[in-house]
């Protein structure tokens, strides 16, 4: 599915602006609401990436629950089974929810159902990921300046060898829109900045595949022939690196997601960077548009941005996301309370954790 996202305003200044509208909306509505009214919410891993279960999913029905006392979540996850995912949005159908908070396994097979919701007047909110049909609202982040913060971060990394640098490719899953936007972003930077892009794959969001494709890249080019790794997300990132080392290699590798593991590689030097996309203002955004769905009210007055899909105008919040080094991961993930530093700095890695400048209170 091709999009083409226009964006008019983005960033945590913008989602507070919303939500200040949001919670005026919210209270107003409130005392001549009758009944509980239920947001469906479907979240599409559990085992290849940590923050749905982690982040998203109770952040979502804490902002849900601030802005709507008379609101409930009916929560699912399809744990990457697109099959098992329409059976959930199915049975959310079933119950009568009438707005849908959907990040889908695979987009682009969400059309028929999405479509067959809208006709029934089910809205249908797509959450990280943009889902393929007549989708009320999208709340994500600005997923090709992803990529570009994950080139940088590379060249930043390769430094003046970045123009003799062999460089691979770890992409994320085809079926993710996401994955060809954080790609387009990265080429956009990457390419005649670096020697040559030697071998490009997917690795579909699966660590194990992941690795399996690296070691395909040191069976074709050496130990000497690849100087840099692009990895889509933390996830892969972690099997990447572990297959570097085990062929004895050392090379700038790269991830996205900002995972507590991924935080302890970059301090300690496995993982030259992550990229943070602050959980909490999406899932506010994706509770302000829930909301207000929800209790019939016009969701363009919150709308940051709109997306193009298919020729639809999806009314939208696109936010920005972050990277991180080794310096600045006491100034963002831990400074903007993803964690705390005693969660960071383990025994393992309290000494990277000291060198950095992060004090465990």
């Amino acid at each position: 599915m091709n999009a083409m996202t226009r964006r008019i305003l983005a960033g945590t200044a913008a989602v507070s602006a919303a939500l200040s509208l949001a919670a005026c909306g919210s209270g107003s509505s409130a005392s001549t609401s009758s009944g509980t009214k239920t947001i469906g919410l479907l979240l599409p891993e559990k085992s290849s990436s940590t923050r749905y279960e982690s982040f998203d999913k109770p952040l979502i029905e804490a902002s849900v629950a601030a802005l709507c006392t008379k609101c409930e979540v009916d929560y699912a996850n399809a744990d990457g089974d697109e099959t098992v995912q329409k059976q959930q949005f199915d049975a959310l159908l079933a119950k009568g929810v009438k707005v849908i908070l959907l990040d889908p396994v695979n987009s682009g097979a969400t059309a028929t159902w999405v479509d067959a919701a809208a006709k029934k007047g089910v809205k249908v909110i797509a959450y990280d990921r943009l889902a393929a049909g007549k989708v009320a609202a999208y709340i994500s982040f600005d997923n090709e300046r992803t990529g570009e913060l994950q080139g940088q971060a590379l060249l930043d990394a390769l430094g003046n060898k970045a123009s003799n640098a062999n460089v691979v490719m770890i992409n994320g899953a085809e079926s993710d829109p996401n994955a060809a936007q954080f790609k387009k972003g990265a080429h956009k930077i990457l390419d005649e900045k670096v020697k040559k892009i030697v071998y490009e794959q997917s690795g579909e969001w699966k660590p194990e595949l992941a690795a399996t494709k690296v070691n395909e890249a040191i069976g074709h080019f050496g130990k000497t022939g690849i100087q840099a790794v692009y990895s889509a997300n933390d996830g892969m990132a972690s099997s990447i690196i572990g297959a570097l080392k085990g062929a004895g290699m050392n090379v700038p590798v790269g991830g996205q997601d900002a995972s507590l593991d991924a935080i302890q590689r970059i301090l300690t030097g496995d993982q030259t960077y992550t990229i943070y996309k602050p959980y909490k203002p999406e899932a506010d955004a994706a509770a302000t548009m829930a909301v207000y769905l929800v209790k019939g009210l016009d969701i363009t007055s919150v709308a940051s941005a709109m997306t193009e899909s298919n020729g639809l105008q999806i009314p939208s919040m696109l936010l920005s996301p972050i990277v991180v080094t080794k310096e600045k991961v006491a100034s963002t993930v831990i400074a903007g309370n993803l964690y705390k530093a005693k969660e960071v700095c383990t025994p393992q890695v309290a000494q990277a954790c000291q060198e950095a400048g992060i004090e465990v209170k």
